[in-house]
């Protein structure tokens, strides 16, 4: 098959051990983001599988509809960047494997890796040592400490894992249902969701976007926490409704934040007001960022491809297509 992978901005892929899973297809590696439609279907123009790099490129039905001789997009975790509907109606297969055992060890780890930075200044204290000024300040330790996690998943799990190892108390909020299984559990969970903000020292979201979470953080639920408070989103921006925490930051409410992801991706203009706030730490989402998480993530997307290739399609989202193609 040729087999298309698009977004690998580093060239990545092909160092990876998963690589040799493609050893037996012809393999179009595209190192850059090609926002143009038009260009971009004509750059895939031959293509019969198509592999995305999370959702870095929308797949759309006029993207689609140029591209005849697609029969197969593959991937894995949430797809809200791919038009399902368009997929069928195109002929085309979406396989993604969006229930997978294991966290994102990776993202978890980002996360408290942020926690870190933000609490005790780390890029800061690094920017004063370089410039000759040694320190800048007084931090905080996180031992001792609470922490509030949105969102009870397997992410999550993993930083209250983290955050319990180094001392710090964990307490949960989330939806009904993520509330009820955490109580099951028997961990802490908020009297109400306005405690939950105003007794976290940090507060660390952990939700999928999906329409039900789009905007659920509020500038009211940010306006409860603490002036010495951080919040931290290594999730999705668009968890939190437009334009609310760079407001909150202004505010003081919380007093920092720390961050993944952003609205509009990526961000190059050095003074977006969000970006360049004195009182925000960041990085250019790289929570799932690492070549271990690669060559897990894209083990399960190169396996898709093969078992396609073998007539025997796994992880299908819209496996009425397949039953058309037999």
């Amino acid at each position: 098959m040729k087999v298309h992978i698009l977004d690998d901005w580093f060239d990545t892929l092909r160092g990876l051990p998963c690589f040799r899973l493609l050893a037996g297809h012809e393999v179009t590696v595209w190192t850059d983001h090609q926002p143009d439609e038009a260009i971009l279907a004509e750059r895939l123009a031959d293509c019969d599988a198509l592999v995305l790099f999370r959702e870095r490129t929308r797949i759309t039905r006029g993207l689609l509809q140029r591209l005849p001789n697609l029969r197969l997009i593959s991937q894995r975790s949430a797809y809200p960047h791919v038009d399902l509907a368009a997929c069928t109606d195109a002929g085309v297969l979406l396989c993604s494997n969006t229930h997978s055992d294991a966290p994102s060890y990776a993202a978890s780890e980002l996360t408290l890796g942020l926690m870190l930075a933000a609490m005790r200044q780390i890029p800061q204290q690094m920017a004063s040592a370089k410039a000759g000024r040694w320190q800048m300040g007084v931090g905080k330790s996180l031992r001792g400490r609470t922490l509030g996690l949105y969102g009870y998943g397997r992410i999550a799990g993993a930083v209250a894992g983290y955050a319990a190892a180094l001392g710090m108390s964990v307490v949960w909020w989330g939806s009904q249902a993520g509330r009820a299984r955490a109580a099951a559990d028997g961990h802490a969970v908020a009297s109400d969701r306005a405690t939950f903000f105003a007794q976290s020292d940090i507060v660390s979201i952990h939700v999928r976007l999906k329409p039900e979470t789009r905007g659920i953080i509020t500038s009211e639920d940010l306006g409860y926490m603490q002036n010495g408070a951080l919040f931290v989103n290594t999730s999705r921006a668009a968890v939190i409704a437009p334009g609310a925490l760079l407001d909150a930051l202004n505010k003081g409410r919380p007093g920092m934040a720390a961050i993944d992801v952003f609205d509009n991706e990526p961000v190059t203009d050095a003074s977006d007001p969000l970006l360049a706030h004195p009182n925000l730490i960041c990085t250019p989402h790289i929570g799932f960022v690492t070549e271990d998480e690669f060559d897990l993530q894209f083990s399960d997307i190169f396996e898709q491809i093969n078992a396609y290739a073998a007539g025997r399609p796994i992880n299908m989202i819209n496996p009425e297509v397949w039953s058309g193609v037999e």
